[in-house]
């Protein structure tokens, strides 16, 4: 069980990297507006995970069906939080929304466990989710010179980033939850992102034009949906048939450290002290959970 709990916190680790690459990929195509970015990420990534879980979906599908109300509310939260999610971004900064974003999730999926399943939040995820939420504040904070933001557009980013935090957690628990019902980790991703990419489309054929304005824009959109997305999300499914929900999310926060890594040294960002503060603890959050007992944290058996 621990090496199998290591290995699923390796796995979403390495998703956490993958994401936190998107902000800064979305900086050079200017063109592309939120809404697109967001559409093309996860309405075509969320097919790819459809299109290669066939097999197991057509094998699952009594389970599913008998399960249908989790798939659609997960599939509706797929649907939204990518377009809240670089919605965010966009209103009031990457380092804002993507802080916000993240740092809410485990909140909400801790609350989710807690108040559904009436799991007890342990105390080593109490430490490590408000350790990951200060060092995002400090990071969100120590980004904060961009005095061209009124406060109108800053509001408006939190609380899509509240959105977003929110219904990361919803599909991030109902995906959990299909797996703990006996579905295959194949057949629930899938058939939560399949279903979740298919209600984007409409989005994306609606504002997706400037995303085959030119070569760069495509390559960038191309790079999001396929890289970030849809080997993030295979990895992050590997990832939650060994850990919890709320320890996936509570993971998942160093997202905004790579974010800002990134744009200190490929966008050209200065970062401040209290920055690198902040980082350090994102670093702490990874190794407390890795050392952890296992037995604080309720474990799916791999399918």
């Amino acid at each position: 069980m621990n090496t199998g709990r290591g290995a699923g916190l390796a796995a979403i680790t390495v998703t956490s990297l993958l994401w936190g690459t998107t902000g800064t990929a979305a900086t050079f195509a200017p063109s592309a507006g939120p809404l697109a970015i967001g559409a093309a990420a996860l309405g075509v990534g969320g097919l790819l995970q459809a299109l290669i879980a066939i097999p197991a979906l057509r094998t699952a599908r009594p389970q599913l069906q008998q399960q249908r109300s989790l798939v659609l509310i997960g599939a509706l939260a797929v649907f939204l939080y990518p377009l809240a999610f670089y919605s965010s971004m966009h209103t009031a900064g990457v380092a804002i929304g993507s802080v916000v974003s993240l740092a809410s999730a485990p909140l909400a999926s801790g609350v989710l466990e807690r108040v559904v399943e009436g799991h007890a939040l342990s105390r080593w995820w109490m430490l490590a989710a408000g350790l990951g939420i200060t060092g995002s504040v400090m990071l969100c904070v120590s980004t904060m010179n961009d005095a061209t933001r009124g406060l109108a557009p800053t509001l408006l980013g939190v609380a899509l980033g509240l959105v977003a935090g929110t219904t990361y957690a919803l599909y991030s628990w109902t995906t959990h939850r299909l797996m703990s019902s006996g579905v295959s980790r194949a057949a629930s991703m899938g058939s939560v992102f399949g279903l979740g990419g298919a209600l984007l489309l409409p989005v994306l054929f609606i504002t997706g034009a400037p995303l085959i304005g030119s070569p760069q824009t495509f390559a960038v959109a191309a790079y999001i949906a396929l890289v970030p997305m849809f080997l993030g999300y295979l990895l992050f499914g590997f990832g939650l048939t060994r850990v919890s929900a709320s320890t996936a999310t509570t993971v998942t926060l160093t997202e905004p450290a790579i974010a800002t890594l990134l744009a200190v040294l490929i966008v050209g960002e200065r970062l401040t002290p209290l920055g690198w503060i902040g980082l350090a603890l994102m670093t702490l959050v990874l190794a407390l959970l890795t050392v952890a007992p296992a037995a604080e944290y309720r474990a799916t058996v791999s399918r």
